[in-house]
C-alpha cells in the first residue's frame, strides 16, 4: 500500500455524517473515493466531489486507497474496521465503534496486529477548540483538583431502530470525561426510561473513578429544548463547555468563592471569564489529525482503544426494556 505525503482516503457510508466527512476530506485534498451500498447515493456524492464511486466490498483491495473513514450504521462498524485493518488500510471508524464489548475488542485486537496502521475512533468533540482549551486548563491546574464532571446532552430526536439515547448520544461526553480524568471508571451505574418503545429515550450514567472524581451523564432524545453542556467542578474554579453557546462564550470559567465560617459554608458568585478560542471546525481538525497520523506514522489522540473504553461503560450502564 502506498502512503504518499498526502494519503488517499475513501469514505464508506454516504449518509448524513459520511457526507460531512467526504466534504471535509475533499476540502483538505485527501478524498479519493466514496462507497455505499446504495449505488445512486454513492454516485451522486462522488460526482459532487469529482472522485470515484467504489463498491463497498472493493475498497479493501483498491491500491488507490490508503485509508478508510467508516461512517456506517454502528452494527457494521466492527466487521468493516477489522476487514480494513486486515487489508492494510488505515481506518477512522465513527462512534460507536461496535455495539458490543466483544466486537469492540475485535477491532482493538486487529489494530494491535497491525501497529504500523492508524486505527482511530471518530470522537469528534475531542478536537473541538473549546474542549482542547478545557483539557489544557485541567492539565495546568487552573481549576485545582477536579472533583466532579457532569454533562447534559438533550434534544428532540433522532429515533434510531437499533440505538437508544445512551448509545447514540453518550459516547460524545464519555470520550471527553475519559480524556479529562485519564482513567477508566471503577463503578458504573445506569438508569433509563423508555417512553416510545423498548429503547431508552432518557438515560443517566453515574461514574466513579479511582482517583476520586465522580461524574454524571444525562442524555435524552425526547426533550423540548436542546442542550450540549459539559461542566467540570474543581477545588479552585469551575468550567463549562457549552456547545450551544456563541463561539466566544463556548468555554466559561467561574472563579466562584466558597468558604466555611462560624455560620457554615458560604459562597459568592462571580461573572464568568470566557476563554478565547482559535477558529476551527472539530470535524476538520479531526480529519487533519487522521491525515497527519497516516503521513507521519503518529499515534492518534483517539485510538480505537478509547472507543472500546466507551463501549465498556455503555454496556455496563445500559438498562434493558425487553
Amino acid at each position: 500500500m502506498q502512503t504518499s505525503s498526502f494519503p488517499r482516503i475513501a469514505v464508506v457510508g454516504c449518509g448524513y455524517w459520511g457526507t460531512n466527512h467526504a466534504r471535509t476530506l475533499a476540502d483538505l485534498g485527501a478524498l479519493a473515493a466514496v462507497a455505499d451500498r446504495h449505488d445512486e447515493r454513492a454516485g451522486a456524492l462522488a460526482k459532487r466531489h469529482g472522485v470515484r464511486a467504489v463498491p463497498v466490498d472493493a475498497v479493501f483491495g483498491d491500491n488507490g486507497i490508503d485509508g478508510l473513514v467508516l461512517a456506517l450504521p454502528p452494527q457494521y462498524h466492527a466487521d468493516m474496521a477489522v476487514a480494513a485493518l486486515e487489508a492494510g488500510k488505515h481506518v477512522l471508524v465513527e462512534k460507536p465503534i461496535a455495539l458490543s464489548v466483544a466486537d469492540a475488542r475485535r477491532v482493538v485486537d486487529a489494530a494491535a496486529q497491525r501497529p504500523e496502521l492508524v486505527a482511530m475512533t471518530g470522537h469528534v468533540l475531542r478536537f473541538h477548540p473549546a474542549f482542547e482549551a478545557l483539557e489544557k486548563l485541567v492539565a495546568e491546574g487552573e481549576l485545582g483538583t477536579v472533583r466532579y464532571i457532569h454533562s447534559h446532552r438533550v434534544g428532540l430526536g433522532k429515533f434510531h431502530a437499533e440505538n437508544d439515547a445512551l448509545w447514540d448520544i453518550a459516547p460524545h461526553d464519555l470520550s471527553l470525561i475519559l480524556a479529562l480524568t485519564g482513567e477508566n471508571p471503577v463503578n458504573v451505574r445506569g438508569m433509563g426510561s423508555a417512553m416510545l418503545n423498548r429503547l431508552s429515550d432518557f438515560a443517566h450514567l453515574h461514574l466513579q473513578f479511582p482517583g476520586g472524581v465522580r461524574s454524571h451523564v444525562f442524555t435524552s432524545r425526547l426533550n423540548p429544548y436542546r442542550e450540549r453542556r459539559l461542566t467540570v467542578i474543581g477545588s479552585q474554579a469551575m468550567a463549562v463547555f457549552d456547545d450551544v453557546a456563541p463561539w466566544n462564550e463556548k468555554l466559561a470559567v467561574y472563579h466562584h468563592k466558597l468558604w466555611e465560617d462560624e455560620n457554615g459554608w458560604q459562597s459568592e458568585m462571580v461573572d464568568p471569564d470566557y476563554v478565547a478560542l482559535p477558529d476551527g471546525m472539530p470535524l476538520t481538525r479531526e480529519c487533519e489529525h487522521f491525515i497527519a497520523c497516516i503521513r507521519d506514522g503518529a499515534t492518534p489522540r483517539t485510538p480505537v482503544a478509547d472507543g472500546l473504553a466507551v463501549i465498556e461503560i455503555l454496556s455496563e450502564g445500559t438498562v434493558r426494556h425487553d
